[in-house]
This record gives C-alpha cells, sequence and structure tokens, in this order.
C-alpha cells in the first residue's frame, strides 16, 4: 500500500476518533485541512487535487448520514415515539439510536428498514431524496407537462384555516411505460426540511390520453384514499388545473379542492391564494352541472 493510498485511511480512522462532540462542518473542515497539509509536508510535488476526491466523498457520506438521521428523529417524534421506545423494537440501545439520528454514524440497510418498518413509513421516507427520484420519460406515453419531471409542485387553500398549504411530489420509480410511485408531501413550513410535513401520501402516477390521475394513501391514517385528476396533462403549460379528493379529519368529511400543478415552485402570494379560492365561475359550473368541476 503506497503512502498516497494509505493517506486517506489514515485521516478517516482520526477523523472517526476524535470527532464526538463536535459541530459537522468544523470536523469535515479540519479533515480538509489536515490532509492537506499532510500531503504538503510529504509530498510537496503531487497535486492535492488528485486525492481531493476521497475528502469528497467523506463530505458526502456525512451529509447523507446526517439528512437520514434527521428523517428518522422527525418521524420518531411524529409517532410519539422516544428514543427507549425505537431501540427496544429494533433491538438497538438509546445511545446509538441518538447517533443514528445526529448522523455521527451511518446506518447498515438491515437497520434502515428495521427502523422503517418500526416507525410504520415506507424506507424511501428515510432515504436522502435527491439520489432517489426518477425522471417521467420524455416518450409518447408521458404527457408533456410532466416529461423529464422528477420532482414536481402543487397548491390548494384551506378554508378551514383560510391558509395557502403547499405540497411537493417526488417521483421515486418507474412501475411500468405510464406509471410511477411517487411520495406526496402536503403543508410544511420550508422547502429545504418538506419531509417534515403535516400529512405524507404514497401512490402513484398513471397517464392516459386525456387525463392523469395520482392515486394516493394517506401514510398515517390509511382509511384515506385519496386521489387526483389532471386533465390534458399532454399539452404543455406552466401551471395545470386538477381536483384533490379525499378525507378531513377535522371535521371529519370526505372532500373536493381545487389544486394547482407546477414544474416550478410557485411565488406564494395573495393573487395566488385568491386563484385557489372557489370562484364565481366556480360556482356557476357547480349549479350548473351539481358537480365540483377545474377546466
Amino acid at each position: 500500500l503506497s503512502l498516497h493510498d494509505a493517506l486517506p485511511i489514515f485521516f478517516i480512522m482520526i477523523y472517526d476518533r476524535i470527532s464526538e462532540g463536535n459541530e459537522k462542518t468544523s470536523k469535515i473542515r479540519w479533515f480538509i485541512d489536515l490532509y492537506e497539509t499532510f500531503l504538503w509536508i510529504f509530498s510537496p510535488n503531487v497535486s492535492v487535487k488528485i486525492h481531493f476526491s476521497t475528502v469528497k466523498e467523506v463530505q458526502k457520506m456525512s451529509e447523507i448520514t446526517t439528512e437520514i438521521g434527521r428523517q428518522i428523529r422527525s418521524f420518531r417524534k411524529r409517532r410519539n415515539m422516544t428514543l427507549e421506545d425505537l431501540s427496544q423494537v429494533i433491538c438497538k440501545s438509546k445511545s446509538t439510536i441518538s447517533k443514528y439520528e445526529k448522523g455521527e454514524i451511518p446506518l447498515d440497510i438491515e437497520t434502515l428498514y428495521d427502523i422503517a418498518e418500526a416507525l410504520q413509513v415506507h424506507v424511501e421516507q428515510l432515504l436522502y431524496v435527491l439520489p432517489g427520484r426518477t425522471a417521467m420519460a420524455s416518450r409518447d406515453s408521458s404527457p408533456a407537462f410532466f416529461a423529464g419531471c422528477s420532482q414536481f409542485y402543487s397548491y390548494l387553500f384551506d378554508g378551514r384555516n383560510n391558509q395557502l398549504t403547499r405540497c411537493v411530489f417526488d417521483v421515486l420509480s418507474e412501475a411500468s411505460d405510464s406509471s410511477y410511485k411517487i411520495m406526496m408531501y402536503m403543508n410544511f413550513k420550508d422547502y429545504d426540511h418538506y419531509h417534515a410535513c403535516e400529512t405524507t401520501y404514497w401512490g402513484y402516477i398513471e397517464h392516459y390520453d386525456a387525463l392523469t390521475h395520482i392515486q394516493l394513501t394517506n401514510q398515517d391514517s390509511p382509511i384515506e384514499k385519496a386521489s387526483v385528476q389532471i386533465l390534458a396533462s399532454y399539452l404543455d403549460a406552466d401551471t395545470k388545473w386538477g381536483l384533490f379528493n379525499g378525507f378531513s379529519s377535522r371535521p371529519m368529511m370526505p372532500i373536493a379542492i381545487k389544486m394547482l400543478f407546477s414544474k416550478t415552485r410557485l411565488l406564494e402570494d395573495a393573487a395566488l391564494a385568491q386563484k385557489l379560492k372557489v370562484s364565481r365561475e366556480d360556482i356557476r359550473l357547480l349549479k350548473l352541472y351539481n358537480m365540483l368541476s377545474v377546466l
């Protein structure tokens, strides 16, 4: 084993030993500075860039581990589970669970599945989302509006609290030529942590000649089977209207509501909120057909 091959291993070992109790960013910065200095002392004529990919890999793994840990903690809190509760279910110590949640140690695949089962979520919901999405293919069976999308957005206006509600859809994997598995995250505080939302749905998006149909199941309350119909998705546009059908728990009642879809984030202002509210034209069509509809 050459010096240059051994150095990354050596410093990663040091990094692991002394990293307890420090901030993640300072740990990585310390590692990079020490590694570059060591190379400069012992091999001043060799470019550090040769080895910098190893440092980047350490930083990337640290980010992934941190994000997965944040997801685990978020879902555990939402399930009203303590560290002790989760540790007993998956047969790990409280300190180990705590380190998982802080991103201090990585998880193996088997443990990740055990945690997902204990938290009653799909394992995809715990994964770091950026590498996990799948772009919908650009082909004849895919409508122009969704072609190439691995993530898209929707908005509705909730009259119960008079607030605009934002949603993010992640495309997880292809199920068939015209169908994809998706996750929908509804009502969150900020886009950086949209997984920490009020309601999570999983399901499928399917494309037909004149219609795109989304079937959803509430992750926390499987009694709710929601759906969305989007008309003329084969015609490309900046936004598309859809009709969301679901179940309200407060008060308990079946509901149908206008939902505006977009491939990019929209400005969440008064104009958007007004557009999402039931309009005079909506009322006219409701009276004409005795049905809530969107065109």
